[in-house]
């Protein structure tokens, strides 16, 4: 049964309608990329609640696809419906849904022009959860362009024996998007046989990672929360001897900030499985803190009440918007 149609609690622009400094600050970080592409940054950095503070909040439901249906959206089967991310995404003000075709496709007719859109391109099923995963690309930056989004989105596998393939497909990817005037969200998330579990969030490879999506041309790149683990021996050596501080995670999140082009890209954070609120909220103020530019939140918030989600997603805006310590 289709959900009721929300209104969007702020427009694709800034409260009082003009560019903010900060906004602009930040598209002067993309010098080589069109009017276009800039016009489509800003609105994703333009819309919800966090508009014009250069704060980032976004719903991202591809875990039907990634995970499977019962495991994302039994605990709230109104998840099922891919008109109740739409709906929830507008209600609590995110910045931007992104899901992958089949969800884009079910409603962005109904929701044209009420929040933008990022397409995720690429999907990876569980099926065969192979050690050194790779994506299929399932979707097209023309599919994007159709539906109206504002980017495209890909993940990569770091520490993978297929990331070469990966890096391959999103260079022709990006470079057919930009032409277009699209922006490009990276999702990067080591994974591989020669990378421990515990590497997987460990902050040299969490750090390497982000450097990785953003020599890739990333407009924004999303990884994972770095933990205290460092992977690597060479690195560790470094860690130590340069005496980086990585003690606290608002330290961590500094550092991958600066690993990105030194804070010259757009970093956000992935909220990861579902986990207690006040966990979820000193995460919050930690990349608050860390110079983070914001969350993409899925599975915490979608497989929550909604009323539940928006009060939810809402706290979380306080806080990166300085409403809330």
């Amino acid at each position: 049964m289709a959900t009721t149609k929300a209104v969007p609690a702020a427009g694709l622009f800034s409260q009082s309608g003009r560019m903010t400094e900060r906004v602009r600050e930040i598209l002067s970080w993309y010098e080589s990329d069109s009017p276009g592409t800039k016009t489509n940054i800003a609105r994703l950095l333009n819309s919800g609640r966090l508009a014009g503070t250069g704060k980032l909040v976004i719903l991202p439901v591809d875990q039907g696809f990634e995970h499977g249906p019962a495991r994302s959206f039994a605990v709230n089967p109104a998840g099922y419906d891919p008109d109740y991310h739409f709906d929830l995404a507008l209600e609590a003000g995110c910045n931007a849904y992104a899901a992958p075709l089949g969800f884009l496709e079910a409603g962005a007719g109904r929701h044209a022009g009420e929040i933008p859109l990022i397409l995720k391109l690429n999907n990876h099923d569980t099926l065969h959860d192979e050690k050194d995963p790779l994506s299929s690309v399932t979707g097209s930056v023309q599919d994007a362009l159709r539906l109206g989004c504002v980017a495209i989105g890909f993940t990569i596998y770091p520490g993978s024996s297929a990331s070469r393939i990966m890096y391959e497909e999103l260079r022709e990817l990006a470079r057919e998007a930009k032409s277009h005037g699209l922006a490009v969200v990276v999702w990067s998330y080591p994974r591989g046989t020669d990378i421990s579990k515990a590497g997987e969030t460990g902050i040299d490879v969490v750090a390497y990672a982000a450097q990785i999506a953003a020599q890739l041309g990333a407009h924004v790149i999303k990884v994972k929360l770095p933990s205290d683990h460092i992977e690597q021996d060479a690195a560790r050596k470094v860690y130590e001897s340069a005496k980086v501080p990585i003690g606290t995670l608002a330290e961590r999140v500094h550092h991958v900030i600066q690993s990105s082009f030194n804070g010259r890209r757009i970093v956000i954070f992935s909220g990861g499985a579902k986990a207690a609120d006040d966990a979820v909220f000193d995460e919050a103020r930690a990349i608050r803190d860390g110079g983070g530019f914001g969350s993409i939140i899925g599975r915490n918030s979608f497989q929550r009440p909604r009323a539940d989600a928006v009060k939810f997603l809402n706290t979380i805006m306080g806080i990166y918007g300085g409403d809330i310590k």
